[in-house]
């Protein structure tokens, strides 16, 4: 399959896509823009055939990979949507508990990247344990478009309380000693940030192009924050002064990176957005702040 990536698109189509991924415009009003960039036989509707995710590469870790044990779990929700389901993964032959870590996905349920990510956490020498926002509509479709639509129509506040619980779930997992940690990516960076505010024993948190959680929540974090963020993020971005001078005066530890010249979802390895060198050394960066925050 031919891959494509950001430097054979506008960076104005790419931003077009990027409203359209995130709801700030519906798919008429992105072929009605994009038409201008369709040419040499091209149309708008296959160049958003282009610029989204093609799950053929997402595998990194493959689910039949014999180095991770993978099961789907379901756990208790209680404040949230009664009943929920993610995927665990761990190290293949892993004897002792591990720290955990909770991978949250994007703004549309429990997609095959964000699976490769838990196992990818799981070879990293972690238990790692990805919820799925849309188990109470029925689970990711298969279908990033409708599961956007789907994750839109959920309440968020419930959405919070899910991911909470998954928290608690894979924290008092027996095959995890407790010590936790979160990454996510776009909403799920959010997310991060906002589990951060929520979950006092929580010792590490890493948004990938996440937005600020309420400002006024932030004294109440405990856990040490590692962002990344996107150079051509222009959007998620403009959170980040408010938000790093409200770390700065609670004296909450972080750090941040800004990678040069690449978009929003460049960690995605699926989607022509991706950039291979700020996705690996990102990642490279995450492991080596779980392994020293979590033990």
């Amino acid at each position: 399959m031919d891959r494509k990536n950001a430097t054979h698109f506008e960076q104005e189509l790419l931003d077009l896509y990027d409203y359209y991924v995130h709801g700030q415009i519906d798919r008429r009003v992105f072929l009605e823009r994009a038409g201008k960039f369709a040419v040499g036989g091209l149309t708008a509707a296959a160049l958003l055939e282009m610029l989204s995710p093609k799950y053929v590469f997402a595998a990194q870790v493959p689910a039949e990979d014999a180095r991770v044990t993978t099961a789907y779990l379901k756990y208790p929700s209680p404040d949230g949507s009664g009943e929920m389901r993610g995927l665990l993964a761990k190290p293949a032959g892993a004897t002792g508990r591990l720290p955990g870590i909770l991978v949250v996905h994007e703004n549309r349920g429990l997609n095959p990247y964000i699976e490769d990510v838990v196992r990818r956490a799981a070879l990293a020498g972690f238990v790692a344990f990805g919820p799925d926002a849309l188990w109470p509509v029925g689970g990711y479709p298969g279908n990033d478009d409708e599961g956007r639509a789907q994750q839109a129509k959920l309440d968020r506040n419930k959405i919070t309380e899910d991911f909470v619980a998954g928290a608690n779930f894979l924290q008092s997992h027996p095959d995890c000693n407790g010590s936790l940690g979160v990454v996510g990516f776009c909403f799920g960076g959010w997310m991060s940030n906002t589990l951060a505010c929520r979950l006092p024993g929580l010792k590490a948190a890493v948004p990938y192009y996440g937005g600020a959680p309420t400002l006024t929540d932030v004294p109440k974090i405990k856990a040490a924050l590692l962002l990344h963020f996107a150079e051509l993020d222009t959007r998620v971005n403009a959170s980040w002064p408010d938000y790093e001078t409200a770390l700065k005066a609670a004296g909450v530890a972080h750090e941040a990176h800004f990678y040069p010249a690449v978009n929003h979802g460049f960690h995605n390895d699926t989607t022509p957005r991706y950039d291979q060198a700020a996705a690996q050394l990102s990642w490279e960066r995450t492991v080596a702040f779980f392994k020293q925050k979590l033990g």
